[in-house]
């Protein structure tokens, strides 16, 4: 074996015992950084983000623009119409959330129907500011909102992607996509799979942005004190006598209307028992 070739040998011999050890090592400082706690550190500390006020006009439209972005729908149009704003405003750190990712939350979470997607949308925007204490009664206020008002309120006028002119409202009495838009539907005898419907979800998701940044706002001015005017849903309380933390039957969790479920009217009945 030649010298030059021994010494090429030699080098990437010590080079993978070098690199095993440096694997080691990191391995080593992973875990002992799990052991502190420190695996979930987050960078600039988490809800680190500062907070800027918003235009909720301003966020009602970018948010419908963005409800059509590439069929991205609801969940992104309200995120984008927060941070998207402050990133075109403010730059960085703003502008590097990869928003993408929020067309997950397209029908109620990839066509579950759960949570409406434009309400998450608003909710993980609040999440990069405020902890859950604080958080909450934000939440709290756009829901009980959603629950309670007939949507959708904005008109985009000639703007519009879908349907131009007015559409009907309703009050959806529940956050969940597959109560809203089945209502909504039932009430106005229009098809899910219609045109007309999804501008319906487009105008709503400007509705939310425009309300979720009155609510940013006015969390930004009152601070700590922050409570919102939306009471608890009647509903809510006469089932908590009951089902809540310390009650006879402590089986319930979440604050959302019980009504759309729960009601005992034959829509809400078992539908699969001598269905035909």
């Amino acid at each position: 074996m030649d010298s030059n070739r021994r010494s090429l040998l030699c080098g990437l011999g010590t080079l993978a015992v070098g690199s095993a050890m440096l694997g080691l090592a990191d391995g080593g400082m992973a875990e002992a950084a799990a052991q502190k706690g420190e695996r979930f550190a987050q960078v600039g500390g988490a809800f680190g983000w500062t907070p800027h006020r918003l235009d909720p006009k301003e966020c009602a439209a970018v948010a419908y623009e963005g409800y059509w972005y590439k069929g991205y729908a609801c969940g992104y149009g309200a995120f984008y119409s927060l941070i998207g704003l402050m990133g075109e405003k403010y730059g960085a750190p703003y502008n590097t959330f990869p928003f993408a990712m929020l067309e997950a939350n397209k029908g109620g979470i990839s066509d579950w129907g759960t949570i409406c997607g434009a309400l998450y949308g608003a909710a993980a925007a609040y999440a990069l500011f405020w902890g859950r204490n604080e958080r909450t009664p934000m939440v709290n206020e756009l829901f009980r909102w959603y629950e309670q008002t007939k949507l959708p309120i904005y008109n985009p006028g000639d703007a519009a992607q879908g349907v131009k002119g007015d559409i009907p409202s309703n009050k959806s009495d529940s956050v969940l996509c597959h109560i809203s838009v089945a209502k909504w539907c039932y009430e106005h005898k229009v098809e899910h799979s219609s045109k007309k419907r999804s501008e319906r979800c487009g105008r709503i998701t400007a509705d939310v942005a425009m309300k979720a940044a009155e609510i940013f706002n006015a969390k930004m001015e009152q601070g700590e004190k922050y409570k919102g005017t939306f009471a608890v849903q009647p509903a809510v309380s006469a089932c908590g006598e009951c089902h809540s933390k310390g009650q006879s039957a402590d089986i319930q969790k979440g604050v959302m209307d019980c009504t759309p479920c729960h009601s005992g009217s034959p829509h809400t009945g078992n539908k699969f028992k001598d269905h035909p």
